[in-house]
């Protein structure tokens, strides 16, 4: 029997893991995937380790299915219903039909590592890709026992030679978006942002805070939440109903900019007359707004697409230059952006 051959093997056999064949040869996983991919640089002494590894434990690689047999590759969302989701997986969905892989939106179940890793491992995926989650050390011990690839978009966690991320420039970002409305005026600027424990809200509010001391301008309010409509409701309307209230908000994310836009018409004020509004992702939506949005724009079609391209990539064994890839970011300039009112 071949390393290729799967007839005659066993339900437990076809769950023998990338990590386990490592294990028993000696050798890295990558090391592994290149000799079931058919990569010539590895040795012969030791590819015949690694072929003798998998002949024992009578492992069965993804480039062993059947060449009609599809491949998948799964991405997870702790909340698939919203713009930003949608955006990732379009990109994602576009480099899986170049790749030849069909890619599988999931929301994250509440699992137990080991549940997750082992149900992954057992419905054949290539690799999993995961997004803005919080990532434990168990977590991602499981998913490399089971020899599964994994890719994290956004990630909760800071970037770790543990796991390949791949998020953008959002530090820059908030630096655009706040000297942006500096640039026409405003000096009572204030920004909600999303939970303090995500690293990419953190990053946005120390490019706000950067732009501000750079200008000599005191911190304006700053409110915390989720990346949602209804914090941007609910943060704002106490602010703009106040005595001294900003003349601009600038948004974590588009979803809070929405919030605070209804929050503008609750209060009366008219956007950008009364109030300037800028956001951050620029997904579908923002350019749909009454106004239309100033945001920034995160490139997150095109980070759904690395996603992928960099999971086929640890798939078939090969190195990556980069264990983080920050992706840039720009200022789109739209219509809820204007100079303060006297």
């Amino acid at each position: 029997m071949g390393i290729d051959d799967p007839e005659n093997i066993s339900e437990s056999a076809r769950r023998t893991t990338l990590a386990a064949v490592a294990a028993a040869a000696g050798v890295s996983m990558p090391t592994v995937s290149k000799v079931v991919n058919g990569r010539l640089d590895v040795s012969a002494a030791t590819r015949a380790r690694v072929e003798e590894a998998i002949r024992d434990l009578r492992y069965v690689p993804v480039s062993g299915r059947g060449r009609g047999e599809e491949r998948f590759v799964e991405i997870v969302f702790d909340d698939l219903l919203n713009p930003y989701a949608a955006e990732i997986v379009n990109g994602a969905a576009d480099a899986g039909a170049t790749g030849g892989v069909t890619v599988i939106p999931k929301r994250h179940t509440g699992d137990t590592p080991r549940e997750w890793a082992r149900r992954v491992s057992a419905s054949g995926r290539d690799g999993i890709i995961i997004v803005t989650s919080v990532l434990t050390s168990e977590q991602i011990a499981r998913f490399h026992e089971a020899g599964l690839p994994m890719v994290v978009i956004d990630t909760i966690n800071l970037p770790s030679t543990k796991f390949t991320s791949i998020g953008s420039t959002n530090f820059t970002g908030g630096v655009a978006a706040t000297e942006h409305l500096l640039g026409l005026g405003h000096r009572r600027i204030g920004h909600i942002s999303g939970l303090p424990t995500l690293a990419c809200s953190v990053a946005r509010l120390h490019g706000y805070r950067a732009a501000l001391e750079r200008a000599a301008i005191p911190t304006g309010p700053v409110a915390t939440g989720s990346f949602s409509y209804d914090t941007g409701v609910r943060e704002a309307l106490p602010w703009l109903d106040g005595p001294d209230r900003p003349t601009a908000i600038f948004a974590g994310s588009d979803q809070i900019a929405f919030g605070v836009l209804e929050a503008a018409r609750l209060t009366g004020l008219r956007v950008p007359q009364d109030l300037s509004v800028v956001g951050f992702d620029d997904t579908y939506a923002a350019a749909s707004t009454a106004p239309p949005l100033t945001t920034v724009h995160q490139p997150l079609r095109e980070m759904g697409e690395l996603a992928v391209q960099t999971l086929l990539r640890l798939r078939a064994g090969e190195a990556i230059a980069s264990h983080h890839v920050e992706l840039a970011t720009r200022l789109e300039i739209r219509a809820s952006t204007a100079p303060p009112p006297p």
